[in-house]
C-alpha cells in the first residue's frame, strides 16, 4: 500500500467522536480498496478506538473542537488530532465504574510512535501510529 491521501476533518460537539469514526472507517476502507489490499480488521478496529479516544478527549478537555487527520501508509495508519490546548494528556488511574481514565493508557499501549507537538500559536497535535 503506497502512501495515500489524508482524511482531514474539523470536529466539534458531542457527536464528534461518532463523526470521526464514521469518516475514518469510510476513508480507510476506501483507500485500502483502491489499492487492492485489505486493511487488517484488527488494525482498523484499533485505529477507530484510538481516534474515538483522542477526539473525545480533545472535545471534552479543550475549547474550539479539534482537527483529525488520518493517513494509511504501507505499514500502518497515522492518526493526528490537533486541539487548542497546550496541556498534555495525563495518565490517570482508570475507573472501573465508567468514570474514564482509560484513553491515554489505550493510546500508549495499542499505538506506536506516540508523540505530542506543541504549536507556537498555541495548541498541540497528538500523533499515534497503528501498525498494520
Amino acid at each position: 500500500m503506497p502512501l495515500q491521501l489524508m482524511l482531514h476533518l474539523d470536529l466539534h460537539g458531542r457527536s464528534a467522536a461518532a463523526q470521526a469514526r464514521r469518516a475514518a472507517r469510510s476513508h480507510l476502507a476506501g483507500t485500502a480498496a483502491d489499492d487492492d489490499e485489505l486493511l487488517p480488521p484488527l488494525a482498523l478496529d484499533t485505529a477507530l478506538l484510538l481516534i474515538s479516544e483522542l477526539v473525545t478527549n480533545a472535545v471534552r478537555h479543550t475549547s474550539g473542537g479539534c482537527l483529525l487527520e488520518v493517513r494509511l501508509a504501507s505499514d500502518g495508519i497515522d492518526i493526528e488530532v490537533t486541539d487548542t490546548s497546550d496541556a498534555e494528556p495525563q495518565a490517570r488511574r482508570p475507573d472501573r465504574c465508567g468514570e474514564g481514565g482509560w484513553g491515554w493508557h489505550l493510546v500508549n499501549q495499542l499505538g506506536t510512535d506516540v508523540g505530542i507537538r506543541h504549536h507556537a500559536a498555541g495548541g498541540k497535535t497528538i500523533h499515534v501510529r497503528v501498525p498494520c
